[in-house]
């Protein structure tokens, strides 16, 4: 399937994932499926693209509650820092079990920029959309 060191059903989990975003308006975006309301979101913001990322469970490996609101703090921190906008959102699978992971939209980031902060935050994918709003994954290991 993938050249990827992570594990094919690691992927296909992310291929399943609900990426919900909160806001005004919450919608869920889908892997591979065009969303109107991601399409609308960037008109608002004057943006072309956008990227879903997190900082929890860094490599899929599960944390407490605790560790995962501290990293969550911390990309918040750094999108920040970098005065990027950004949206809250969190990514959830319909039926395997594994908790909800708090995450962020951010708006007008690049695909190198969105793939950096992924790797720093020890993430095995991102969620990058373009102008055609099609949520695609993007693995980064």
């Amino acid at each position: 399937m993938t050249d990827s060191q992570i594990e094919p059903d690691t992927i296909q989990a992310y291929r399943e994932t609900a990426y919900g975003i909160a806001g005004d308006q919450p919608f869920d975006m889908h892997i591979d499926v065009v969303s109107a309301e991601l399409t609308a979101l960037h008109a608002a913001h004057r943006v072309t693209c956008s990227a879903f990322i997190t900082a929890c469970n860094p490599f899929s490996r599960f944390l407490d509650a605790p560790s995962n609101q501290s990293r969550h703090d911390q990309l918040r921190r750094e999108l920040e820092r970098r005065e990027l906008a950004f949206i809250e959102g969190a990514g959830e699978h319909p039926a395997n079990g594994w908790p909800e992971e708090a995450s962020f939209l951010v708006l007008g980031i690049s695909l190198e920029d969105a793939s950096e902060i992924g790797r720093q935050f020890e993430q095995n994918g991102i969620v990058w959309s373009d102008a055609n709003a099609r949520p695609q994954l993007i693995l980064l290991r």
